[in-house]
């Protein structure tokens, strides 16, 4: 099939390689909604690559909506799914666990806190020590804003291998941590007034940071699949300086932005004449599929795209990075000056080895089996505990550190969480994100990172104790 290059040459992985050839074809509508795809049998004949290759590129299409399964009869292009002038630039540029507080025995379900006891501090420790003693003495005095260039520069072939993220070592600004990339953001593009459509619910620390800048909140809903496009402001009217989304995994409620709802929310971006803050907080951590690729990846000249090490590896790390379209670079370097003049750099250059030789893709597959058998171990647990009442629903599985449970009838107020927090179980409701109240009070984010399996069965236990006598109060 001339139409699709397989490059066995490139450091690109053979099912990425096809994924981004078979988007691009959908997006440039060379074929059209509704027409069948090849089978992935005479697909992997035809290119003479592994029919696993091709069914696992098939997958990931068919997570992110590019295309939808008929029974018994294969696969066919969804509808809608156009972009014009879409164009991809194809160029590869211990053990110390603390869920529990030892004083109160509370089992703590924060979410976003990555297994701590399984960072890998002995392999960590030494590359610190070489990059200590084989670094260059500009490593020790004042750096550059935007960072290491050899991190710079590492980050942008890992992200195009693993997200699809279009990018230059140029483009990236080093920060220290995803919260400093959000204020400088705030910081660049927000004056008192400035308008920001977000997603509602969105992290409550979120809505700080933009306020703070003086910006206007202007709340779009977000469901089980993400930010609800149809719902966006009027785009002249809102005149908005970004829009921010979570489209990987939509925090709180753990959706993944379908393509027909990312490609809507690229042209009401190119209408408004405003940027979008793509905010990849977990990405990596998905369990039913590979990682969606990038909003980014489709438009780059729009997306200001934000990463962060701090729940993949340990928040005590402080690092993240901001991926920039070209004409924001410069604004971006002088903000992370007068901030904090630069990220400490022995870190950055011990996250460059880390990465460039291998450590930080082994660890990650690694610690997926861990999240997974903890996701199973509480998805499992709540159903069982809750299977006579039948009125919980468990939404954002697929992917994360942490879960979203609907429970029927139940309203958690500050008195109910008391009472779960003097049951020795602290878990985190929704509502409290919301910027639109009302719509969330049935439901608790319960995060399963940093939590053993053992006290994810004993915390559910604890929950059923106190929500089973609520139901029966109230006759639910």
């Amino acid at each position: 099939m001339a139409w699709v290059m397989i490059d066995r040459e490139k450091p690109v992985p053979l099912i990425r390689q096809l994924y981004t050839e078979l988007c691009a074809i959908i997006l440039r509508g060379d074929w059209e909604a509704g027409q069948k795809l090849p089978s992935t049998r005479k697909l992997a004949e035809e290119l003479q690559i592994s029919r696993n290759v091709a069914v696992e590129a098939y997958e990931q299409l068919y997570a992110e909506g590019y295309i939808e399964s008929r029974q018994g009869s294969g696969y066919y292009v969804s509808a809608g799914i156009y972009l014009e002038q879409h164009a991809r630039h194809i160029e590869v540029l211990s053990t110390r666990e603390i869920p529990v507080d030892s004083a109160s025995q509370t089992i703590d379900f924060r979410s976003g806190v990555p297994a701590l006891e399984h960072f890998p501090r002995t392999t960590w420790g030494k590359i610190v020590q070489r990059v200590c003693q084989e670094a260059p003495l500009s490593a020790f005095g004042y750096g550059r804003p935007e960072g290491r260039f050899e991190l710079r520069q590492v980050i942008s072939r890992y992200l195009y291998r693993t997200r699809g993220v279009q990018c230059k070592p140029e483009q990236i600004v080093i920060t220290s941590g995803a919260t400093q990339a959000l204020t400088l953001i705030a910081k660049v593009l927000l004056t008192s007034g400035s308008r920001v459509v977000i997603e509602d619910p969105i992290t409550q620390d979120i809505q700080t940071i933009f306020k703070t800048a003086g910006a206007v909140l202007l709340p779009v809903p977000a469901d089980e699949f993400g930010l609800v496009t149809d719902q966006l402001p009027d785009p002249h009217a809102s005149s908005p300086s970004f829009v921010f989304v979570t489209p990987s995994h939509q925090f709180p409620l753990g959706g993944t932005l379908p393509i027909k709802r990312r490609l809507q929310l690229i042209r009401y971006a190119r209408e408004s004449g405003s940027y979008i803050v793509e905010d990849d907080y977990d990405s990596e951590f998905r369990y039913d599929s590979p990682p969606i690729s990038s909003l980014q990846g489709l438009a780059e000249e729009r997306v200001i795209y934000i990463g962060s090490f701090s729940k993949i590896l340990s928040p005590g790390l402080r690092l993240g990075y901001l991926v920039l379209p070209l004409d924001l670079v410069e604004r971006y370097q002088s903000a992370k000056w007068f901030s904090d003049l630069h990220t400490p750099t022995i870190e950055q250059l011990a996250l460059a080895v880390f990465i460039e030789e291998g450590h930080l893709e082994k660890y990650i597959n690694r610690v997926k089996k861990v999240y997974r058998k903890r996701r199973q171990t509480l998805c499992e647990a709540l159903e069982r505990a809750f299977s006579e009442t039948g009125n919980i629903r468990i939404l954002g599985a697929s992917a994360g550190l942490h879960i979203v449970v609907s429970f029927a009838g139940i309203r958690f107020s500050p008195v109910l969480l008391n009472q779960l927090e003097n049951t020795g179980v602290r878990v985190y409701p929704v509502e409290e994100h919301a910027l639109s109240p009302g719509r969330h009070t049935d439901k608790l984010i319960i995060g399963y990172g940093n939590v053993s399996e053992q006290q994810i069965e004993e915390g559910v236990r604890r929950l059923y104790s106190v929500l089973s006598s609520v139901e029966n109060a109230a006759g639910v």
